[in-house]
């Protein structure tokens, strides 16, 4: 059987790419959409681990070209899923797990029904104001535009399939990583091997 998608989104600040690092560790045959990025890169973030850093030409003609399987303009920026990217992982049969915003999510659900959709929330607003002041990347304009997108943010889990409160680290790791391991197991992802053993 193709892969599954998976996708986590959350506001800003929320700790997303750090739940997607830890289940991608944790979880065996889980592939990772690496996405491209017209911003720059963060601390230790390097091209092709954390993301692919490109100019606004280049992802503009990725664009045109439809190299995209969801992409939008985030805080001034660019982030995208390169389509043959994912669907080289999905054909090899491996589970993928994307870490994209709403905007992404929506598209992906969009052309693939079948995906799974994951919304971190903070454990407040208050507590995702000072994550981001403490994260100390983005002046006090950014931080201030970061926070009113947030609470327009939050307001679509509702239409996502699952919802977990990042209130601690560990916890919303642990819960992603069942999330994932239950979806493996539905009946209609086991019935193919099951049948190859057994008269079912």
């Amino acid at each position: 059987m193709p892969g599954q998608l998976f996708v986590i989104s959350a506001p800003s600040g929320t700790g997303k790419s750090t739940v997607a690092m830890a289940v991608r560790q944790r979880i065996p045959g889980l592939g990772y959409s690496i996405s491209h990025t017209t911003r720059k890169p963060r601390g230790n973030e390097r091209s092709g681990i954390d993301y692919h850093f490109v100019d606004d030409e280049t992802f503009t003609k990725m664009i045109d070209e439809g190299d995209f399987v969801e992409w939008a303009k985030v805080y001034d920026n660019f982030y995208g899923t390169s389509s043959s990217g994912l669907q080289d992982l999905t054909a090899s049969g491996l589970d993928v797990l994307m870490d994209v915003d709403i905007q992404g999510g929506r598209n992906i659900k969009k052309r693939f029904p079948d995906s799974v959709l994951i919304f971190l929330l903070p454990p407040s607003l208050e507590e995702l104001e000072r994550r981001l002041r403490k994260r100390g990347t983005d002046d006090e304009s950014v931080i201030e535009a970061r926070m009113e997108m947030a609470a327009d943010d939050i307001k679509n889990c509702v239409w996502y399939d699952y919802i977990i409160v990042n209130d601690k680290l560990e916890k919303a790791i642990d819960e992603v990583q069942s999330i994932i391991v239950s979806e493996r197991r539905l009946t209609e992802r086991q019935l193919p091997g099951i049948r190859k053993l057994f008269d079912v």
